[in-house]
């Protein structure tokens, strides 16, 4: 069977799903709309939750930027203890309180907590930044995605997502998508695996990703471990070697913890412990989703390795048996000729992978032309007259979605993948979709237009609100601004420096007042968003220029995808000095804090 039908099979019979689930679980309250209900199952919302973080960044962009990393593997392993890490966060410290607060939101919280609607609305345009930035790529990914396996145009596939998404969110809100969510996990999580293990037996004789990764190169007879095998292979051709250390371990520090606070104070998984019953069954949910996301992300790390050999290998065959130079490269011919290179010229016609001849001798030189004068490949390249890399392209985004075809695995794997990476994108862009839906109908709406507002009417608002969402970011999608690809960090840098140190304090220190939290809050906003600003572009402000991206122009070496953790500490500080210059928070808000916290009669046993 061709490729493009079983593409067309697995990847229809997944939307299938996803519609016949939203039909079945159709919201007709605004309590199933926003919260499901509140009667998920723990396991269940674990799934789901899982679902709606491990996106098209932790599905396709993950491993591909482990992979190809140019300062080495090791140093984006923050990625992995950050946004795992993160979830730790949010199950000690989060998820039970947010729960036994009983609302739907979390402007809400922040509104409530620190009485102030100024404070609920300052929430409310951090949360719709935070997750329009986040949703331009989840539908752009979906494009890209579409273009590849079912050989239509990127715009044409937008349109297929955003109608999916248009049938399963706006008619089953939070409960619709909960549970197609629990539907998508399972298939994204038998995409990613399935072929990880057939690569890892492959390459290590290991069924098990994790355990080859730190096994044996299986093609060398076991002779030599696979990390030092990659190694090899890659610093012979310039590069840095693959587990080798940071160079800065503050920003890398820095990093992993502004990803880590900002994945607890995204606004879109927190939501999600708003639906199960009880406050018990948020912690016991948000442990099963650190669960479901370990089967991933201890896997990732694998993937990532192995696409690089795999790619390097392909570039450079001998580099199998012997040095990665002793024999040719591939050459145009092989890769226009030969099946199994044929995934190349596929990749190439997205322009996601580039190779250029640059020297006319019909070889394709993959290698680091930027490495130092001495080093061999730079004395090989100066004899033989080679012009450069020719590689000129490998986007990250391919890594995941290309390894299959790398690795010759069947077309049913290939098109498990494509499947599973629509999953990713799509439950993704639901959860913040309807994050935004929710602020703009609940908070902005009903908290402070209309409070009035009957709940058929809300219900047809949220509705209204999911829609004008989807076509907005439907829009983004097909015409992503400049600026798009450039700032990821801006959503995790707000969400670590507003939204996570507000919870915080809403939750652990009940003196904290409104002047507190909105003074911290608009600091952290400032600040995060002005040094993220003057590196990734002033793209607000026709005719200005950013500094350059490097890391000698940041201040104390510290790069704005980690600038988020100093804008929490900022928040932190202003938050409790203006409060204590100010007014204590109402004794019932206090008292508020205080059955958060604490369980209701603890203590009474001991009380005379």
């Amino acid at each position: 069977m061709e490729q493009f039908t079983l593409n067309l099979i697995f990847v229809g019979i997944t939307f299938a799903i996803y519609i016949g689930i939203a039909v079945w679980a159709r919201a007709g309250t605004t309590a199933e709309f926003y919260a499901a209900g509140r009667g998920v199952h723990p396991i269940a919302n674990g799934m789901a939750t899982a679902a709606d973080w491990m996106s098209a960044a932790s599905f396709i962009s993950m491993a591909g930027i482990i992979a190809l990393a140019p300062t080495g593997g090791y140093e984006q392993s923050a990625y992995l203890m950050g946004w795992t890490g993160g979830y730790v966060l949010l199950a000690m410290l989060l998820a039970p309180y947010l729960r036994k607060f009983g609302k739907f939101t979390v402007p809400q919280f922040i509104g409530d907590r620190f009485y102030s609607t100024g404070a609920r609305l300052l929430a409310v345009i951090c949360l719709i930044v935070i997750s329009i930035t986040y949703v331009i790529g989840q539908m752009r990914g979906v494009g890209v995605t579409f273009s590849r396996f079912l050989e239509v145009s990127t715009d044409t596939g937008l349109y297929i997502g955003a109608a999916i998404v248009f049938i399963y969110a706006v008619f089953g809100g939070m409960k619709g998508i909960t549970y197609t969510q629990v539907a998508q996990y399972i298939i994204l999580i038998i995409a990613y695996t399935i072929p990880a293990l057939f690569i890892s037996l492959s390459l290590t004789g290991n069924v098990l990703p994790q355990l080859g990764l730190i096994g044996n190169y299986a093609p060398s007879g076991g002779d030599i471990s696979f990390l030092a095998k990659l190694n090899q292979v890659v610093t012979e051709l310039g590069f840095r070697e693959y587990t080798s250390d940071t160079t800065n371990r503050l920003n890398m520090f820095l990093f992993t913890l502004s990803l880590m606070i900002g994945t607890a104070g995204l606004p879109h998984v927190i939501i999600r412990f708003f639906t199960v019953p009880k406050v018990a069954d948020a912690r016991s949910s948000a442990g099963w989703a650190l669960v479901f996301i370990a089967l991933l992300y201890t896997v990732a790390p694998a993937v990532g390795s192995m696409a690089r050999l795999n790619l390097t290998t392909t570039m450079w065959p001998s580099a199998i048996t012997a040095n990665a130079v002793d024999g040719p490269a591939i050459s145009r011919a092989d890769i226009d000729s030969k099946p199994e290179l044929s995934w190349i010229r596929t990749w190439e016609a997205t322009g996601l992978l580039d190779i250029e001849d640059k020297n006319g001798d019909g070889l394709i030189q993959y290698y680091n032309d930027n490495a130092p004068a001495d080093h061999p490949i730079s004395k090989l390249a100066a004899e033989e007259g080679w012009m450069g890399n020719e590689l000129v392209k490998a986007d990250n985004d391919i890594m995941v979605l290309a390894n299959p075809e790398i690795a010759g695995l069947p077309g049913w794997v290939i098109a498990l993948v494509a499947a599973g990476a629509l999953a990713a994108a799509l439950s993704t862009a639901a959860g913040l979709l309807l994050a935004i839906s929710s602020a703009i109908s609940h908070d902005l709406i009903k908290g402070s237009i209309k409070p009035d507002i009957s709940e058929k009417d809300e219900l047809m608002v949220a509705r209204i609100a999911m829609t004008f969402a989807i076509i907005v970011s439907t829009w983004l999608g097909l015409n992503p601004p400049g600026f798009a690809a450039q700032v990821v960090a801006l959503a995790f840098g707000l969400a670590a420096a507003t939204i996570f140190p507000a919870l915080m304090m809403g939750i652990f220190f009940k003196h904290v007042n409104k002047q507190g939290a909105i003074a911290g809050m608009l600091v952290g906003l400032i600040f995060t968003a002005v040094y993220i600003f003057i590196y990734k572009g002033w793209f607000f402000i026709p005719g200005t220029n950013s500094l350059p991206d490097t890391a000698e122009n940041y201040m104390f070496g510290i790069s704005p995808l980690s600038i988020g953790a100093i804008g929490a500490l900022a928040n932190f500080i202003v938050a409790f000095v203006v409060s204590s210059f100010t007014e204590k928070p109402p004794q019932e808000i206090q008292d508020m804090v205080e059955s958060i916290r604490i369980p209701r009669g603890a203590g009474a046993a001991t009380q005379h």
